[in-house]
């Protein structure tokens, strides 16, 4: 039997509009109401679905395609919460799924709704098909990751592990392509940092504001942080970061292949990144994996204009990488602010990393440039965190791969989280059908003897 792309098109077109048009935004979420549109969807082909509920309205749905063979499972795992979205600053509702300009548009397109449609319509392939696998195959689809997690796939490994236990799992914020001169090259994710929220004290003197002093918290608090802004943190170089630059110098050769080996070495890195990468974007990426970062994001002090307060807190987003530990995170913190504030980690988790050097990542690797013609391939550490986190507590390694064909207009990163969030039809196709090839090259077709064995 040979697949309809044309009417795979639209009806993977069909489910990301209505999944689009449900509002699962985080807070307060409200899955429940798309794990259920999922449920119809599998139940109406054949399968038995579960959905399960980590609190009331924070649905999860986990569904199940039976390979012949005695290989352990592949994990398909997405989240169904979004990012609030600016309503008034979108061109389109971006709860509409409207068509337009080529694009569906609305939040969660690409993060990652987008995703969902991708491997829903793997499992539904799957099952038209009949595909003898050598392994399961297992759809998730989660709550919360957009928080954290701790009601999707937190809830899942800790309560329900018997049904996503897998060799290997598949999600978000991989297989995307990066336009270097006149080369494509496509990014899988095998590493991701690490999350360390601080909450940072100063304290002082208090006393009336008409008289202005030096031990004055909100001031002592500022200046540090705006040094720990201004200052970078010192350089780390992994196996990670050095896998991914080798990777993209490799797919471009040359001398550009040269200029970014020299990013791995702390007396070069600084100047290539500023001077040779062109991209701002790419540049503040190339920084992140190689260093730990810090940034300021929330500052909380007094209660009255005329008090000069005794406290003053920030909170601070920092990102480690592979290697690292909160308390090294810590010091390099105390190297720059000085050594009159308290640091109090409020949010943990810890760096990722997965092999490149293996059966999985070939698969991917060779159905991306199977269905894109003289694009590369290359590991890719992420610079944010993902549900991969929960994954690894229950020992399954995971790879970013949500595999698009972006146009050079798309940029992927200013529209994850930001305004008029969309994806063209084209892309989605794309992805709908390199994640399916991709799943099938690497569960394999079962041979006849461990079929009739299994029956």
């Amino acid at each position: 039997m040979t697949v309809d792309w044309a009417a795979i098109r639209e009806e993977a077109v069909a489910h990301l509009q209505a999944l689009l048009r449900i509002n699962t935004t985080n807070p307060p979420g409200n899955e429940l109401a798309a794990a259920e549109y999922l449920a119809g969807v599998l139940a109406r082909e054949g399968y038995q679905p579960v959905v399960l509920q980590s609190a009331p309205g924070r649905g999860n749905i986990v569904a199940r395609y039976r390979g012949q063979g005695e290989s352990k499972p592949l994990l398909l795992l997405s989240h169904l919460d979004v990012v609030p979205a600016e309503a008034e600053r979108w061109l389109y509702d971006p709860f509409s799924g409207v068509v337009a300009e080529g694009c569906i548009w609305g939040r969660g397109a690409l993060d990652m709704k987008d995703a969902v449609v991708m491997q829903l319509m793997t499992m539904l392939l799957l099952k038209r098909l009949g595909l003898p696998l050598e392994r399961d195959v297992i759809f998730a689809a989660t709550a919360d990751e957009e928080a954290g997690g701790l009601f999707g796939a937190g809830f899942l490994v800790d309560q329900h592990l018997d049904l996503i236990q897998a060799e290997y799992a598949l999600t978000e914020f991989g297989g995307l392509p990066i336009n270097l001169g006149k080369g494509r090259v496509y990014l899988c994710q095998v590493a991701e940092k690490g999350v360390c929220w601080v909450r940072m004290t100063a304290r002082g003197s208090p006393g009336h504001a008409s008289r202005p002093h030096q031990d004055n918290a909100v001031v002592k608090l500022s200046q540090a942080v705006a040094r720990l802004g201004k200052t970078p943190l010192p350089f780390h170089r992994t196996a990670a970061a050095s896998d991914m630059i080798n990777g993209i110098g490799s797919a471009l050769g040359g001398l550009a292949q040269l200029g970014l080996r020299l990013l791995l070495y702390p007396a070069t890195s600084e100047w290539v990144r500023r001077h040779l990468l062109g991209d701002p974007s790419l540049a503040e990426t190339i920084f992140a994996i190689l260093h730990n970062t810090v940034c300021p994001t929330v500052f909380r002090a007094g209660g009255k204009t005329n008090v000069i307060p005794s406290q003053a807190e920030a909170e601070l987003d920092g990102r480690l990488l592979p290697g690292q530990t909160v308390e090294s995170f810590l010091a390099e913190l105390r190297a720059i602010a000085g050594p009159d504030f308290e640091f109090q980690p409020i949010l943990v988790s810890p760096a990722l990393e997965t092999s490149s050097q293996t059966h999985l990542f070939q698969c991917l690797a060779e159905v991306l440039i199977r269905n894109d013609p003289g694009a590369k391939v290359a590991p890719m550490m992420l610079i944010g965190a993902t549900d991969a986190k929960h994954l690894a507590n229950a020992g399954i390694p995971c790879y970013g791969f949500t595999p698009v064909q972006l146009p050079k207009e798309i940029d992927f990163v200013s529209l994850v989280h930001g305004h008029d969030e969309r994806i063209p039809i084209e892309a989605l196709l794309f992805g709908v059908k390199t994640l399916y090839q991709a799943t099938v090259a690497f569960c394999g077709q079962a041979q006849p003897e461990k079929i009739a064995r299994r029956t």
